[in-house]
C-alpha cells in the first residue's frame, strides 16, 4: 500500500526520470543552454543603436584645403567611411538606392572661394533615411564635426571668416523616408520577419505531425524521390505566404501610408525566392526534429537571428565585422534589402539582383542539405 504522506522516495525517482528524459532529449537540452548563449553575445557585441564607418561617398565640386579639412574631420569622427568619389548627382542617387552607401557629400563648386568671400555655401549631405537609425547618429553631429574642422583650417589671415557668422552651411537631405518615420522603415520588415515566423514553423510542424501519425513512413515505403516529397510538401505553403503578403500590403498602405515605389517584378522576384527559403528552412529542421516541440523549437531558434542580425531591428553597418558575415547568411537580411529598396527606394530588378542571387545560394544549399537529410531517413 502506498502511504499518503510525501516520500522523498518517490520524488527523487520521479525527479531522476525526469533528468534522464532531458538528457535523452538533445535538442531540447541544447536549446537550453544555446539560446541564453546566443541572445547574450548578439545584445553583448553584435548590437550596436548608434553605428560608426558608415559608407559615404562624396562628389568634390572642389579641391581646395578647406574642402579637405572638411572631408578629413568627418572620416575622424569614425561615424563616415570615404569610400571614393562620385560624378554627377545621378551617380550619387543611384549608389544611395542600391544601399552601397549611406551618406554621399556634395562639396558645390568654388567652395572655398565663396567661403573666403563671405557667401556661406551650402555642403550637402545626401542620407539614405530608410533606416532612420542607422543615419540618425551620424547626421546629428555632422554640424559640430565640421566646425570643428574648419577651425583648424581658417586662420591667419582667414581668421574674420571663422570669427564671423558661419562660414557655410550643411544641409542634410534625408532620402526615402523625409519624415523620419519609424514606421516606415519597420514596416516593409516586418514582412520578412512574418513570413519567416510562419513559413519555417509551418512547414516543420506539419511534417514532423506526420511523421508523429505514421503517414511519413507510408511515403518513404513509396517510390517517390526526396525532391518530388520536398517540392509537394512545402508548395501548398507559398498560398499561405500569398495571402500573408497580400493582406500585409494592403494593411501598410491604407493604415501605415507606407509607399510602394519601385517595381512589382523585382518584388515578386525576392517574394518567391524568400518563401522558397523559408520552406525549404522548415523541411530541413523537420528532418532533425523528433517531434512537433523540437520543430517549434528549432524554428524558434532560426527566428532569432532573422530578428537580430537581418537589420530588422538593429542596423546592419552598426554591427562588427563577424556579426555581419554571419548576417549575410541569414536569408531574411537579402530580402530586407530587397523591399525596402523596392519600396522606399523606387527600386527595379537590377537594383535588387545581388540580393536575388544570395537568396538563390542560400536556398541551393538548404535545399541539398535538407534533401541529404531526408535521404538519410530512407535508409
Amino acid at each position: 500500500m502506498s502511504g499518503s504522506g510525501f516520500s522523498l522516495n518517490r520524488f527523487g525517482a520521479v525527479l531522476y526520470k525526469e533528468f534522464i528524459q532531458m538528457r535523452r532529449d538533445r535538442i531540447t537540452f541544447g536549446m537550453m543552454i544555446g539560446l541564453p548563449l546566443i541572445q547574450l553575445f548578439l545584445f553583448g557585441f553584435a548590437i550596436n543603436a548608434d553605428p560608426h564607418h558608415l559608407p559615404t561617398l562624396v562628389e568634390m565640386g572642389d579641391n581646395g584645403p578647406l574642402t579637405r579639412a572638411v572631408i578629413a574631420g568627418m572620416q575622424q569622427s569614425d561615424y563616415f567611411d570615404f569610400r571614393g568619389q562620385v560624378a554627377g548627382t545621378a551617380a550619387g542617387e543611384e549608389a544611395l538606392r542600391r544601399g552601397t552607401a549611406n551618406f554621399v557629400v556634395v562639396i558645390p563648386q568654388n567652395f572655398e572661394r565663396d567661403v573666403i568671400r563671405g557667401r556661406s555655401p551650402e555642403i550637402l549631405v545626401a542620407a539614405d533615411a530608410s533606416d532612420p537609425s542607422a543615419v540618425g547618429g551620424a547626421a546629428s553631429a555632422l554640424s559640430g564635426i565640421v566646425s570643428l574642422a574648419v577651425q583648424q583650417v581658417l586662420v591667419g589671415p582667414l581668421t574674420p571668416a571663422a570669427s564671423s557668422a558661419p562660414p557655410f552651411s550643411v544641409a542634410v537631405h534625408r532620402e526615402y523616408n523625409p519624415e523620419v518615420k519609424t514606421s516606415t522603415n519597420i514596416v516593409p520588415g516586418l514582412l520578412a520577419v512574418i513570413l519567416s515566423m510562419t513559413m519555417v514553423m509551418i512547414t516543420a510542424v506539419a511534417i514532423v505531425k506526420e511523421t508523429e501519425r505514421g503517414t511519413m513512413e507510408m511515403l518513404i515505403a513509396t517510390p517517390v524521390k526526396p525532391l518530388e516529397v520536398m517540392l509537394g510538401k512545402i508548395l501548398p505553403y507559398v498560398f499561405v505566404g500569398y495571402v500573408q503578403t497580400a493582406v500585409f500590403l494592403v494593411a501598410a498602405a491604407l493604415i501605415f501610408h507606407v509607399p510602394f515605389d519601385g517595381s512589382w517584378v523585382a518584388f515578386f522576384l525576392g517574394f518567391n525566392l524568400y518563401i522558397l527559403v523559408n520552406l525549404a528552412l522548415g523541411f530541413l529542421i523537420s528532418t532533425a526534429a523528433r517531434n512537433q516541440m523540437q520543430a517549434m523549437q528549432l524554428s524558434f531558434f532560426t527566428i532569432l537571428p532573422s530578428i537580430l542580425l537581418s537589420g530588422f531591428m538593429f542596423p546592419f553597418a552598426g554591427m562588427p565585422g563577424w556579426a555581419q558575415v554571419l548576417g549575410t547568411g541569414v536569408p531574411a537580411t537579402h530580402f530586407l534589402r530587397v523591399i525596402r529598396a523596392v519600396m522606399l527606394k523606387g527600386g527595379n530588378v537590377s537594383d535588387v539582383g545581388g540580393e536575388c542571387l544570395a537568396l538563390v545560394i542560400i536556398l541551393l544549399v538548404i535545399s541539398g542539405i535538407a534533401m541529404l537529410r531526408y535521404r538519410q531517413t530512407l535508409d
